[in-house]
């Protein structure tokens, strides 16, 4: 098991990408907390998961862009086990795929708030519970902060954002011995998916965006769940700073 013994908190963990990292984090040994906005797919992941692993998994409702929530999501990690060794700021917010000034100033707010603000709270009170024996955090970024699409203008600032915010992390934290690091997927298969696309999944539309994606799929919550789980395990030991992409050859 290569996280066995650590303990994990990832945010966005009822559904997603979120779901597939919890999952895997657990199955490879982890104590995860799963943190969600939504508490019915949340408690559903923590419960599925402990009936695979029984006590893997907690879940704690927050809203990542509220400081006494993500107060609350990390002491409840520390009751659980006592440390806190892999922070991953998976919780993600966008606007519905369209121009640029059509989006509201609410939806604004409301995702750099989540892609954005969370960071520097996650970061709060994340930081102090590794400083003794370092520890790791990951970001959820996006393709869209490295080569954006037109009609998420909004949205791919503040993945662009998420990614240079991790790197300055990176070298802030790295002689704590935390690392940090993003990972950048293309457009996936989520509860997200029809906002990105501006409509529903349609074949059709599908096969608009897949034909943009060099190896010709869109991402799959395990991929990213793959990548999420070796930069968290010590195989990443030197491994900060990264936006890794997990895309197909989208950015190529």
């Amino acid at each position: 098991m290569r996280l066995a013994g650590k303990a994990a908190i990832v945010t966005g963990a009822g559904s997603g990408f979120g779901e597939a990292i919890a999952r895997t984090y657990a199955r490879e040994g982890a104590s995860v907390v799963v943190s969600d906005i939504n508490e019915a797919g949340g408690r559903r992941v923590a419960e599925e998961i402990c009936r695979e692993r029984p006590g893997a998994a907690e879940f704690v409702r927050a809203d990542v862009s509220r400081d006494a929530d993500v107060a609350g999501m990390v002491k409840s990690c520390l009751a659980r086990s006592g440390r806190l060794d892999i922070m991953v700021n998976n919780a993600g917010f966008t606007h519905r795929n369209r121009p640029m000034l059509e989006v509201s100033e609410e939806e604004f707010d409301r995702i750099y708030a989540v892609n954005v603000k969370a960071l520097f709270l996650a970061a709060r009170h994340a930081v102090p519970a590794m400083k003794e024996r370092g520890g790791v955090i990951l970001i959820t970024a996006s393709v869209a902060g490295i080569r954006p699409r037109p009609g998420l203008t909004w949205y791919n600032g503040s993945k662009g954002a998420a990614i240079v915010t991790g790197k300055s992390m990176a070298v802030e934290l790295a002689p704590l011995g935390i690392r940090v690091n993003s990972i950048c997927p293309v457009m996936g298969e989520t509860g997200m998916l029809d906002l990105f696309m501006g409509g529903a999944d349609t074949p059709e539309r599908r096969a608009k965006f897949t034909a943009t994606i060099p190896m010709g799929r869109l991402c799959k919550p395990q991929d990213v769940a793959d990548a999420a789980l070796y930069l968290a395990s010590d195989e990443a030991a030197f491994i900060t700073g990264v936006a890794l992409e997990v895309d197909g050859g989208r950015c190529i």
